[in-house]
């Protein structure tokens, strides 16, 4: 995967792929959006290389709930990125522990953060499943 362009100013990142035909890549995000495989996406999504779930509830940090994370855990992930936004801010771990007693790894970061680390471990063949939190 070749970084295309790169503008760490105001968080908007473009990304290649080598095929985008197989599976979910991230393509570009800023503070509002998330393109994958070239299309936007204005509200949080969930996304792993086989499976792109684009009605994500929590539309902030602070509504996160552990019910949102159900629908994350029916995807059987070996690790789980969360999106935080523009900053990093951990939720509760209550939010988050239904994952952690199950055995699967758990990394809350930046949103592009997220998105760059989800393209490099999805590309490796890792079992990753990431959540983005888009603000309204």
């Amino acid at each position: 995967m070749a970084n295309k362009s790169y503008n760490s100013g105001y968080f908007i990142v473009k990304f290649a792929e080598d095929d985008p035909t197989e599976g979910y890549f991230i393509t570009l995000y800023n503070e509002d959006t998330i393109q994958v495989n070239g299309k936007n996406f204005n509200t949080s999504l969930i996304i792993s290389s086989q499976q792109l779930k684009t009605d994500w509830p929590p539309r902030s940090l602070e509504a996160l709930s552990a019910e949102h994370f159900k629908s994350i855990i029916e995807m059987a992930p070996e690790l789980v990125l969360i999106g935080t936004g523009s900053k990093l801010i951990f939720p509760p771990i209550e939010t988050y522990a239904g994952l952690i007693r199950l055995g699967v790894g758990v990394e809350i970061m930046d949103t592009g953060a997220a998105c760059r680390t989800y393209n490099i471990l999805s590309s490796e063949g890792r079992h990753v499943v990431c959540g983005l939190i888009l603000t309204d």
